[in-house]
C-alpha cells in the first residue's frame, strides 16, 4: 500500500474556524503559522460553492503568524498583542481564539491569555484546535464546546417550546445556511420556536438563548452528539436526535411527526401541515409525470460520496422516494470508530427492505477504483463532489455536485431539505440528465 490519500473532502480541526464565522458578529482569532487560516479558507469558502468569507473572514481574519522565533521562545505575547489589537480594531459581539498545529505544539498558555480578557469582561473564549487532532469535524466541536463552557451563563428560565437545533458544519456542507432556514421553517409550521444558532441573524442573541431552551435537537446521525450531551451536563437540557437530514414526502413527514412526538404538539396540527405541503409537492410531481416515467431517462443506479449525513439522506430520498437502485455509498468524514456500527444501523429501514452497502473512506482513489471496476448496465448518478467529475466523464455517467468540495456551482440559499427542497433536488437530477442530449 502506498499511504497515499487522494482527493481529501475535508480540513484540519482548525477549519472549525468557519463555524465561527457562520455565528453572526463573531470573530475568529488564529494563533497559527502563516497561510493555514487562508488554506482552509479557499477549500471550504472559496473553491466550495463559492461561498465566500462571512461577518469578517478571509484575508480580514486576525492572525498571529507564529514562525521561527514563537518556536523557539513562545507566542504568548504576540498572541497578546494580536487580541487586544482586535478589541480596538475589530466590531464584534464574540471573539473565539483558535490554536493551530505550532503553537499546539510548542505548548503556549493560550488559556491564561484569553482568562486575562475575560476577567476584564470581553466576550472571547479559546479551543485549542491543533490540525493534528483530526479534521474540521472535530474543530467544530471543539469549538461548540468551549462555547458552552466559556462563554454560555446558567439560565433562571427556561422558555417552554424552545429548542436549539444542531445539524451539519457549516461551510463543510455547502448547503449550510439554506438548510437551516428550511429547518427552521419546517419546525415552526408545526409551532416549535427553533432557535438556530449559524446563518442570516442569528448571532450573539441566539448563542445566548442556548442555556433556556426546552429542549435540544440534533438532525445528525453523529457529528454534534457529544455537544448535546454536554449541554444536557451542564444545563440539564434533554436532546432528541433525529438522524437523517429530511429530504421528500416521505423523509420530512417522519421528521415532523418524529419532533412532534417528543414535544407533545398536537398530531392535528403536524398531519395539516403535512398534508399542505404534500399537495403542493405532488402538485408539481404530477405536471412532470410524463417525464420522469414514461421517458424513462431517470437513472437506475446511484452513489453517493459524501459525509455520512449527506450519504444517509439522500440515498433515503433517492430510493425511497424516486425508486432507484443503490450502488455502493461512500462515507467520507472520517466517522470516528465508536459511530460507525451506529451510522451503519441508520443505512436500514428502507423501501423494499433494502441495506445500500457502504464504505467508510476518505481517499477519492478507492472511490476512482470501484466506479472502474463495476459494470453498470445503465448509466449511474453519482452525487459527490467536484473531485468526481472526472471520474464521471470517463465512465459515462451523470454527476451532480452535492457535497464538499463543490469547485462547479455557486451555492448561496440553497437546499436540498423538506418538500422544496427535495424539488430543487429533482430539478437539478434532471438538468444534469438533460443536457447529455443537447
Amino acid at each position: 500500500m502506498s499511504g497515499v490519500v487522494e482527493e481529501l473532502r475535508h480540513v484540519c480541526a482548525l477549519g472549525g474556524y468557519e463555524s465561527v464565522l457562520a455565528i453572526e458578529r463573531a470573530v475568529p482569532i488564529i494563533h497559527a503559522g502563516p497561510g493555514c487560516a487562508a488554506k482552509i479558507w479557499s477549500t471550504l469558502g472559496l473553491q466550495n460553492g463559492c461561498q465566500g468569507t462571512g461577518y469578517i473572514g478571509g484575508h480580514s481574519i486576525p492572525c498571529t503568524n507564529v514562525g521561527e522565533k514563537e518556536v523557539i521562545f513562545g507566542g504568548v505575547d504576540k498572541l497578546h498583542r494580536v487580541i487586544s489589537n482586535s478589541f480596538k480594531v475589530l466590531d464584534a459581539d464574540l471573539y473565539v481564539v483558535l490554536t493551530g498545529c505550532t503553537s499546539d505544539i510548542v505548548g503556549d498558555y493560550v488559556g491564561e491569555i484569553v482568562d486575562e480578557f475575560r476577567e476584564e469582561g470581553k466576550p472571547i473564549v479559546y479551543a485549542e484546535t491543533g490540525g493534528f487532532k483530526g479534521s474540521n469535524f472535530l474543530g467544530h466541536q471543539l469549538i461548540i464546546d468551549a462555547i458552552i463552557d466559556q462563554y454560555l451563563k446558567q439560565s433562571d428560565e427556561i422558555e417552554e417550546g424552545l429548542v436549539n437545533v444542531w445539524a451539519t458544519v457549516p461551510y463543510q456542507d455547502t448547503f449550510w445556511a439554506g438548510n437551516f432556514e428550511v429547518i427552521e421553517k419546517l419546525l415552526n409550521s408545526i409551532g416549535v420556536k427553533a432557535n438556530i444558532i449559524f446563518g442570516h441573524g442569528k448571532g450573539i442573541n441566539t448563542l445566548n438563548n442556548i442555556p433556556k431552551a426546552q429542549y435540544n435537537l440534533i438532525i445528525s446521525p453523529w457529528v454534534g452528539l457529544e455537544n448535546v450531551i454536554h449541554l444536557k451536563e451542564k444545563f440539564g437540557t434533554e436532546y432528541f436526535q433525529y438522524p437523517v437530514l429530511p429530504i421528500g414526502p416521505k423523509e420530512t413527514a417522519k421528521f415532523l411527526r418524529a419532533v412532534g412526538n417528543f414535544m407533545g404538539i398536537d398530531n392535528n396540527i403536524i398531519e395539516n401541515e403535512i398534508e399542505r405541503q404534500e399537495d403542493r409537492y405532488f402538485y408539481y410531481l404530477e405536471r412532470a409525470a410524463d417525464v420522469l416515467l414514461e421517458t424513462r431517462l431517470l437513472p437506475k443506479h446511484f452513489i453517493t460520496v459524501a459525509d455520512s449525513a449527506y450519504s444517509l439522506a439522500l440515498s433515503k430520498f433517492l430510493i425511497n422516494d424516486l425508486g432507484l437502485l443503490p450502488k455502493k455509498q461512500f462515507i467520507t468524514e472520517g466517522v470516528p470508530k465508536e459511530y460507525e456500527k451506529q451510522v451503519k444501523q441508520h443505512f436500514k429501514g428502507f423501501y423494499n427492505d433494502i441495506v445500500p452497502e457502504i464504505e467508510f473512506t476518505n481517499d477519492g482513489g478507492k472511490v476512482n477504483e470501484y466506479l472502474r471496476n463495476s459494470n453498470f448496465r445503465t448509466k449511474p448518478l453519482i452525487l459527490g463532489s467536484g473531485w468526481d467529475r472526472v471520474i464521471s466523464k470517463e465512465i459515462k455517467g451523470y454527476q451532480l455536485s452535492t457535497s464538499t468540495p463543490i469547485s462547479d456551482r455557486m451555492i448561496l440559499s440553497r437546499s436540498y431539505l423538506g418538500y422544496e427542497g427535495a424539488m430543487r433536488l429533482i430539478e437539478d437530477i434532471y438538468s444534469v440528465i438533460l443536457q447529455d442530449f443537447q
